[in-house]
């Protein structure tokens, strides 16, 4: 059974709830590391034969156009992370409405028009932003990635696996990370800290075991999880042990995830494909055709198997 490999593409700087040094107007100030950490990321994926949906923050798609492009070359699938990496449940709808409309159009200049992905910043969309989720299926969304079965940033409560929601606008499928229970609560087994701090043979076994009941399990990385030497800065305790408890390894720990791992797009382990993903594997497919390649009649995924050529390629 494939899982779902994500990356959440943003910087360093880029967190939720912190002002001072960090606050927005700072931002084209402080030292650029996105670019460098996710072609870190893209070489390593490559590496390891694994592709992924890339869900990538509208500022940084605005800055690094030829970044995104970057990532459609290589295959991978792209979604949009919001556009100034906000909190969904402190905007109104109109604001929400705006990053949204903000995140596509960077998409969009960077080649990449077609986006039916979407994960909001610190898994923010929850019951205090419910409503979020029905602006996602008017926009053209048709899944999402934003609510953590955990408390804090969630609700324990939330489904484990992906499943269907049904908003005012229409259905929209919801893909949550991956938790397991620790310590009585559930925890964060395929995301941020829980996986820094897991060692990779106890991540593939809870993998395997939601595998063979049927599930397939979403992992989330962050390109500055790789850097190695992230700029450090004073956060808030709690900040503070989410963004840099036991990065040092991390970049190795991951590796053997990946490559003992079987990793998708999520639009494809949902069966939805990726409309610029799609054209982009389409496009390189035909030109290795074109150079003597085999043409099988499809392009290949790094699998190995085939991605069905659909009406949105």
């Amino acid at each position: 059974m494939r899982n779902c490999l994500t990356v959440d593409v943003e910087e360093w700087f880029h967190v939720c709830g912190v002002n001072g040094a960090l606050a927005f107007e700072h931002w084209p100030r402080l030292p650029a590391r996105v670019v460098d950490n996710t072609r870190d990321l893209l070489d390593l994926f490559a590496r390891c034969g694994v592709r992924g949906t890339f869900f990538v923050l509208g500022w940084v798609a605005e800055r690094y156009p030829e970044l995104v492009a970057e990532i459609q070359r290589a295959g991978h699938e792209i979604g949009s992370h919001g556009h100034l990496h906000q909190r969904v449940y402190e905007l109104t709808p109109e604001q929400f409405i705006a990053d949204l409309t903000a995140s596509r159009a960077a998409l969009a200049v960077a080649g990449c028009e077609q986006i039916i992905g979407y994960r909001a910043p610190e898994w923010s969309i929850n019951e205090r932003s419910l409503w979020a989720l029905d602006h996602l299926v008017r926009a053209g969304f048709r899944y999402d990635s934003s609510m953590a079965p955990m408390r804090i940033v969630g609700d324990p409560n939330y489904p484990q696996h992906a499943h269907a929601r049904s908003t005012s606008a229409g259905e929209l499928i919801e893909f949550p990370p991956l938790v397991a229970r620790r310590f009585g609560q559930n925890m964060p087994m395929g995301v941020g800290w829980g996986l820094r701090m897991t060692a990779p043979a106890r991540v593939l076994e809870i993998i395997e075991t939601r595998n063979r009941d049927g599930v397939a399990v979403a992992v989330a990385i962050h390109p500055w999880e790789l850097d190695p030497d992230p700029p450090r800065v004073k956060l808030p305790l709690s900040k503070r042990f989410a963004h840099y408890f036991r990065l040092a390894g991390f970049r190795g720990r991951l590796e053997c995830i990946l490559r003992e791992g079987t990793f998708a797009p999520m639009g494809e382990v949902l069966g939805l494909g990726g409309a610029c993903q799609q054209r982009q594997l389409l496009s390189q497919h035909a030109v290795d055709v074109g150079a003597g390649g085999r043409d099988n009649g499809a392009p290949a995924t790094a699998e190995g198997t085939t991605l069905p050529v659909t009406a949105s390629s």
